[in-house]
Parts: C-alpha cells; structure tokens; sequence
C-alpha cells in the first residue's frame, strides 16, 4: 500500500480526467491520498472528493492565497473545521505555513494567518501539514510559541539542523518529485541519512513533477506536458528506496506507517 500525503486532485488540470487518474494511481497500489486545501473556494470541493473517493483531506489557508482571502478566511475556516469536526476524513489544518521565496508576498500577513491557523490546530486537537519554502526558521520560532500535535513538513529542502528540529516537534518529512533530480543532492542525503521513522511520500501533484516529466518553459510553450499525478509516487519511492537501500516493499511499509503516525485519524477510518 503506498500512501500519497500531499496531492492536490481538485486541481483544474484534473477536471478533464480525474477518475482515470485515480484509476491509474489504485493501479500501482496507491490506496490513500491526502488532499489538502488552500482557501476557503476549495474546503467544500476537497471534503467532497474525499467522500466520494475514500481519501482524506486538510483545511487550511495556503501561504499564496492569503493575499487573496478575505478578511473573514480564518472565520470560514473555523466554521467548517466546528462543522466537520468529527468527520473522520478530516485528518489536518492545511496546507498552512510560510513562503520566503515568491516575490511580493506581504510577509506580516503571512505569519499573523499561519498563528491563527496554528491556534485553530491546538483548538481542534489535529495536526498541520505545512508549507516550508525558505521559511523554516520562521516555522518552527511558530511551533515553538504554539505547539502542535505534529504533522507533515511537506516539499521539506532545508537543513539537517532544520530537519532534526521538525522531527523534535513530532513531524514527518515529505520527500516527493525532488527527490529525482541527480543534483538535489541536499534532499537525497536527507533522504537516506533521517530517521526511518521521519519519511513521508507526497506527489503534490500536479506540481513539482519527477525528473521523468521535467519540461523546459520552451517545451511548456510547445504543449508538452509536465503535469505529475500520483500514478507517479511508486517510482518515486524508487529514488527513496535506492537512497535507504530498501526493498520497494519495505519502503512502502515504512512511509505508509509515518503517515498513519503524522496524521493519526487515517489510522482509524
């Protein structure tokens, strides 16, 4: 069984074909997908998908769109977390957390919605999945003011340091299409030199595609296709595998008990 902790199906680059992906993914054995949501427009469409799909799902405001919310985001967001408390598809808040790296990002307003999200996380008792993109000393000075259950660090690149500091915090690591890439050689020593215990596999697709489905911007503008899905993750995991030197089996095993552990209420649905 291979779990998929970060994918975001309800993407528009699915909405011509998205049974066919599932199809394709619980093919290759991926029983369980995570879909996290980023803003309040796709809370009802995540939930649903869940539902309707056997998957799982995560509220929360995305770093990127909190320019675009509202003020009342954080107050829907409560909302639907009070009204979906007990459904045991909702397994987390996010995807939350802190973007350093695109421009123009009003950064005051960034941590005061990922402080609010963190409170929200304490209040109803789960865990986050977090959005790390050069802001993980910016993270963990948030967790370490208001701690959590843990989570996923998901699309982790930072330190060892850094690394160690989000395992202290009871969180798991998500390693995902980057981990293909010959020259990522800081997430491969990662990879292969963390705890066991500490790994997670993510697709995020459509995004951060594996090395097999890189295009360039010239082939984008061809009509080449880069869209990653999570029929993908099992040869992934192949990248994780050959770094831990594991069976594909074992690493399946591994990675699919580190998400029960990061996000416990898939463990009792």
């Amino acid at each position: 069984m291979w779990i998929d902790s970060h994918c975001h199906l309800d993407a528009p680059e699915f909405d011509a074909d998205r049974d066919a992906v599932l199809a394709r993914a619980r093919a290759l054995g991926v029983t369980q997908i995570v879909l996290p949501a980023v803003a309040p427009g796709n809370f009802d469409t995540v939930r649903e998908l869940a539902h309707r799909h056997g998957l799982f799902y995560a509220l929360g405001i995305h770093p990127l769109y909190v320019m675009q919310a509202d003020d009342d985001a954080l107050a829907v967001l409560a909302q639907h977390l009070s009204q979906h408390a007990a459904d045991p598809r909702l397994v987390a808040i996010g995807e939350i957390g802190l973007d350093f790296f695109v421009p123009g990002l009003d950064v005051a307003l960034q941590e005061h919605v990922y402080r609010e999200q963190l409170k929200l996380a304490r209040q109803f008792d789960l865990p986050v999945i977090l959005h790390v993109r050069r802001s993980a000393d910016a993270l963990l000075a948030g967790l370490n003011r208001l701690p959590v259950q843990g989570g996923i660090a998901h699309a982790f690149n930072g330190s060892r340091q850094q690394a160690d500091r989000f395992v202290a915090l009871g969180f798991k690591l998500g390693f995902g299409g980057a981990l293909t890439f010959e020259r990522a050689l800081q997430i491969r020593r990662l990879a292969e030199e963390l705890p066991e215990t500490a790994l997670v596999l993510e697709t995020d697709a459509p995004d951060i595609p594996p090395q097999w489905l890189y295009r360039t911007a010239e082939q984008r503008a061809q009509g080449f296709s880069s869209r990653n899905e999570p029929a993908e993750l099992p040869r992934i995991a192949q990248s994780l595998a050959d770094a831990r030197a594991w069976s594909l089996q074992q690493t399946a095993r591994q990675t699919s008990l580190n998400v029960l552990a990061a996000l416990p209420r898939m463990a009792l649905a």
